[in-house]
């Protein structure tokens, strides 16, 4: 079935791209191997998102317990984010992408975040796809900075402890102004969150699947598509009763 039939196509999609490490050794390949075939992944996908007249779509590059893996992998994913911010930002540009990094950039390198937020720059005025890349991100951690912040305004006089709710909360997330998720995508197999957007994910549909990242493709992008506009979000209601003529 072709989704585009579909009223239903999510405004934000996040992706937990999972997997680059299993396809590699499937292969005998190293993981770099696998990270490197996972950036071909994602220049499908985000075809494929502009195509579908996505809103938004997040992806989930590298999460603050991704530090915990070797050095040699980490540093090649460091040049390998610096090498799609020099050699791949302008393509996004000339597609009205707007590119922002979420997450905590200050435990990266000067040259890698000077590389983000240089690409970040240039594509900030694009009205195309809002292409969210989660680094060092964390969904704790992102819940934990917003307090603060809320928690600063209330010491300087500013708000009062009544005066917060979901939206002021929602307001001081790193996604302050984005539609939240209304489909999160993980590829591998692996069925949880993993710590990434905790709060942004508390009505999106789930869609799970053991197709490895590397080898998630445009046939794999349209049946999560498929799957999510088959079913009936409801927000905690009850189901809507169907006319028989439906």
């Amino acid at each position: 079935m072709n989704t585009d039939s579909h009223s239903n196509i999510p405004r934000h999609i996040a992706i937990v791209m999972d997997g680059n490490g299993r396809w590699a050794k499937m292969r005998g390949k190293s993981r770099f191997m696998g990270h490197k075939a996972g950036m071909d992944a994602v220049g499908k996908i985000v075809k494929m998102a502009v195509e579908k007249k996505i809103e938004v779509l997040s992806l989930f590059a590298f999460s603050s317990e991704n530090w915990s893996r070797p050095t040699e992998e980490i540093n090649y994913l460091m040049q390998l984010f610096s090498d799609v911010c020099r050699n791949q930002i302008k393509k996004l540009h000339e597609h009205n992408i707007c590119v922002r990094f979420l997450g905590d950039l200050s435990r990266f390198s000067s040259t890698v975040r000077k590389d983000m937020e240089g690409a970040a720059r240039m594509t900030q005025e694009n009205t195309g796809l809002k292409l969210m890349i989660a680094v060092n991100y964390g969904g704790q951690w992102d819940l934990v900075q917003a307090f603060q912040k809320i928690a600063a305004r209330i010491a300087s006089g500013e708000l009062t402890a009544q005066a917060i709710d979901a939206q002021l909360v929602a307001a001081h997330l790193s996604t302050a102004g984005l539609p939240d998720p209304d489909l999160l995508i993980r590829t591998s197999g692996e069925e949880r969150l993993s710590n990434f957007y905790l709060w942004q994910c508390a009505y999106t549909e789930l869609y799970f699947t053991k197709t490895l990242w590397p080898d998630f493709d445009e046939a794999a992008f349209e049946a999560a598509l498929h799957e999510y506009a088959n079913r009936e979000r409801r927000f905690g209601a009850i189901p809507q009763a169907k006319s028989k003529h439906q």
